[in-house]
């Protein structure tokens, strides 16, 4: 399977998830994620799931600090609708990772590690997101803007002649190519994307 190099060179996610430590699932619960298994289960790298990766790994690192961060105990608030823009695919990333569903997720073993009704949307917030850890209380709220990183100049016209079906074989490779290379520089550029509030 090829994929662009700097997937390997994202910073990777570690929680600890009492649910997988009590089901022999991964030793002590400890489960890492990193950006290329992000992109296999979103089915595409772009500044939208970049977007989401960082808003998670920033947020947990200022509220966990020097602790693991615990899955399965992170809230997450949405200003939008989860019909709105890209709040359901920015969601779905955030619930790989955290743990946190609306209504689907796990009811829970003899009322421990429910995972259900802890991510809500409409909130009254003035953040792309806000994390909260259920053990303590607290919370990060953060924005992201990946308009601080622009695409290439010659983006608009290939993504133009590629949907329109009109691209060469190597305008849709240059097109995949400049596509990356932003995502790239989103993602290993944190401090350019994310404001943490």
């Amino acid at each position: 399977m090829n994929y662009p190099e700097f997937f390997d060179e994202v910073e990777t996610i570690k929680l600890q998830d009492g649910l997988a430590n009590i089901l022999g699932a991964f030793e002590d619960g400890i489960i890492e994620f990193t950006y290329k298994e992000v992109v296999k289960s979103a089915g595409h790298s772009c500044p939208t799931v970049a977007g989401a990766y960082l808003l998670v790994k920033e947020g947990l690192k200022e509220l966990y600090k020097d602790e693991i961060a615990k899955r399965g105990e992170i809230a997450v608030y949405f200003k939008e609708d989860l019909q709105d823009g890209v709040a359901g695919v920015i969601s779905n990333v955030v619930s790989q990772i955290t743990g946190a569903t609306d209504k689907s997720g796990f009811k829970g073993l003899n009322g421990k590690f429910a995972r259900h009704s802890l991510m809500e949307f409409n909130n009254n917030i003035n953040s792309s997101i806000k994390l909260i850890r259920t053990d303590t209380n607290k919370s990060v709220e953060l924005i992201y803007n990946p308009n601080t990183i622009l695409p290439h100049k010659n983006m608009s016209v290939l993504m133009q002649k590629v949907m329109g079906s009109v691209a060469t074989k190597d305008e849709k490779v240059l097109f995949g190519q400049l596509w990356q290379e932003r995502v790239e520089q989103i993602l290993l550029n944190p401090k350019m994307v994310i404001t943490i509030l």
